[in-house]
């Protein structure tokens, strides 16, 4: 009760000089408001360095502008604990404490919004919780809103280094299957540049003087449109809405809540280095499962064959023979692709499904979520988008043990497209299908929030491998990225780990497919260092005959579920030691995309016994050996430009 008394003593102080501060419960990250000439701004600091300076808040809508004419009204702070489990998760586990602070916010003496925040160790989550608003007509009042702008900004401060993906404009790409988040990173540019007036895709990463940000948000569903974040000026950024020729441009670029209704929460996790960033829960620690379960999904690996095979693959024939191989591998599933429908039949399907079951596997169908909203001409087309056929479809899958769907060419980050997304989540529930999504936005919370989905691409996935020697050789660039960026905040289905030299089917430079430049060592650490809880790996069934046994064994027993993550040391664009930790096991993974060899003594006291190392020469020759216990616990690396180390050990 004291020290409940003092904080609300210090609260009080704060707000007669027209600042309200709240602090994270280790007391090192602050989150200050200010209400300056009727405006609201917010500002952060770390350890007592300034990380955002003041930023301003507000929303437009229909129904008034909230942006001007503010002041608070009241301000409440509590502390707030709780636990929750997710297994598709980077970590299976979370303990979530952090400081609860809510403004209420009035306009021209009107209650008009709360303004949440949840203010965590190394992680920020707030949101706008908006009231109903006088009407034009006496008496009545609103029952809705449109949000117009996002007035939602984040300054950063001088100095500051971006490490983003460009937003990719609407009816653009491949087919005017644009927007896809599948555009590359650019790392270590200054601030300033808005991608061609597009603007850029969550998650963002900012190297600030004094340390490390990452802006995204977090619990999007039917009820408002997806965001990205819009350079303005300098180093001014701030929430944009979808563009317009999104979807073909149908739809509209402003979403619609109820009154009273909220925002996504926007998020910002920030650490003197990297860790915070690449371990943060806090895409998942403020939303909650929309349904339950209709039983309970499995999760592993599983292989597809047209990474390396292409459209011709997609027959009775390699499909059977991938399902053998499936089964010889010991992993859960095969995913057939595009044209399955014209290039194997529903019939064949559904024996093949039969086999499959026979053999423990079970198939995953894509499917192209196309209606009237771009040009791709894969089939099967013009199912999901439509409530009675999807639902008639997923039913005649249930009944021949199809476990879940891959759909493609979403295209837009539009309230309707997130309304599609939820509606293929919860029909596929009904039936018990898994869903993935690719071409597709960045999933926002949604491992918790919809029981049944795996996660999306949203990246710039494997299937580069084969199209572009030039995206082989930025693969272990790209490697080093993705886990502090893209795969630090969702589940990312990449569709990697190949032991092909060249991406076809034969092997070879005579026929068309990318170059691997990587070591096998490095496509092993791939499978741990790309997150996601069924992964389909691009291996060819010739693996079984061409590679020593232990490369085998280690694709074979390594898990896609994880119950812990450690970042070790890294820095985008150039290298990445981290660990993830199985029951009891942790994997440790080193990988290098720099000329110079990443040479590092690591601290590792987690691995207790039983340890193996994975490594490579300067040939990228791998190796594999089992370690003596340091009495230390340090272990000595030197890997090659597009190489790997890998640990394995029990805690």
């Amino acid at each position: 009760m004291k020290n409940n008394l003092i904080t609300i003593l210090a609260l009080t102080t704060a707000m007669a000089a027209n600042a309200q501060t709240v602090k994270s419960p280790d007391g090192r990250l602050a989150v200050s408001l200010q209400c300056e000439n009727s405006r609201l701004s917010y500002s952060t600091s770390y350890d007592g360095k300034t990380i955002l300076e003041p930023s301003p808040l507000g929303l437009i809508t229909d129904v008034a502008d909230f942006t001007q004419g503010l002041s608070v009204e009241g301000f409440k702070v509590d502390t707030v604990k709780f636990s929750y489990s997710c297994q598709t998760l980077k970590k299976s586990h979370v303990d979530v404490k952090a400081t609860h602070a809510v403004w209420s916010i009035s306009r021209n003496g009107v209650p008009a919004y709360d303004l949440v925040f949840m203010v965590e160790d190394n992680d920020i989550a707030f949101r706008y919780e908006m009231r109903r608003q006088p009407a034009k007509v006496k008496g009545d009042s609103t029952f809705c809103a449109i949000i117009k702008d996002d007035q939602t900004h984040f300054n950063m401060p001088q100095g500051t280094t971006t490490f983003l993906s460009a937003q990719m404009k609407g009816g653009t790409g491949w087919s005017r299957t644009a927007p896809s988040y599948e555009h590359p990173y650019f790392t270590d540019r200054p601030t300033g540049d808005n991608a061609g007036g597009a603007g850029f895709v969550f998650p963002c990463l900012f190297k600030t003087p004094d340390g490390w940000v990452m802006i995204s948000e977090t619990g999007v569903t039917s009820a408002y449109c997806a965001s990205h974040l819009d350079c303005e000026q300098g180093n001014r950024y701030k929430i944009a809405n979808p563009l317009d020729a999104d979807y073909n441009f149908n739809g509209t670029t402003t979403p619609g809540i109820p009154l009273p209704g909220c925002t996504p929460w926007r998020t910002i996790t920030i650490g003197k280095d990297l860790a915070p960033i690449a371990e943060t829960t806090i895409p998942w620690d403020f939303v909650t499962p929309l349904y339950e379960p209709s039983k309970n999904y499995d999760y592993g690996a599983g292989t597809w064959s047209w990474i390396i095979g292409m459209d011709e693959s997609v027959n009775y024939k390699v499909q059977r023979e991938y399902i053998d191989f499936t089964a010889k591998m010991g992993f859960k599933s095969v995913l057939v692709d595009n044209w399955w429908d014209k290039q194997i039949g529903r019939d064949s399907i559904e024996m093949l499904s039969k086999y499959a079951l026979s053999k423990g596997v079970s198939l995953m169908l894509w499917y192209n979520s196309n209606g009237y909203w771009n040009d791709a001409p894969q089939t099967p087309r013009n199912i999901m988008n439509n409530l009675i056929a999807r639902r008639r479809e997923m039913a005649w899958m249930k009944s021949i043990g199809i476990r879940g769907i891959k759909v493609d060419f979403m295209g837009s980050d539009k309230q309707q497209t997130m309304q599609l997304y939820e509606d293929i989540l919860a029909d596929a529930n009904e039936f018990g299908l898994e869903v993935i999504f690719h071409g597709a936005t960045l999933p926002r919370g949604w491992e918790r929030m919809y029981p049944n989905f795996i996660g999306n691409e949203a990246v710039l996935a494997s299937e580069n491998l084969h199209f572009s020697d030039d995206f082989c050789r930025q693969e272990s660039y790209n490697a080093t990225l993705h886990p502090l960026i893209r795969n630090s905040v969702a589940s990312m289905d990449y569709g990697g780990v190949t032991f092909n030299d060249y991406f076809n089917t034969t092997n070879d430079s005579t026929m068309w497919g990318g170059h691997r430049v990587t070591s096998d060592v490095f496509q092993m650490a791939v499978a741990v260092l790309f997150q996601c809880p069924l992964n389909h790996l691009a291996l060819y069934p010739s693996v079984t005959k061409n590679n020593e046994p232990w490369k085998l064994e280690f694709v074979k027993n390594v898990p896609t579920l994880w119950d812990d993550i450690k970042l070790i040391d890294a820095y985008p664009g150039k290298y990445l030691i981290i660990a993830r930790r199985h029951i009891h096991t942790w994997y440790v993974v080193a990988i290098n995309a720099q000329k110079e060899p990443l040479k590092r003594t690591l601290s590792l006291p987690m691995l207790k016994c039983g340890i193996t190392l994975y490594s490579d020469d300067t040939n990228l020759k791998g190796s594999m050996k089992e370690l003596k216990i340091s009495k230390k616990s340090t272990y000595e690396i030197n890997v090659p430009q597009n190489g790997a180390a890998i640990f394995v050990g029990k805690e």
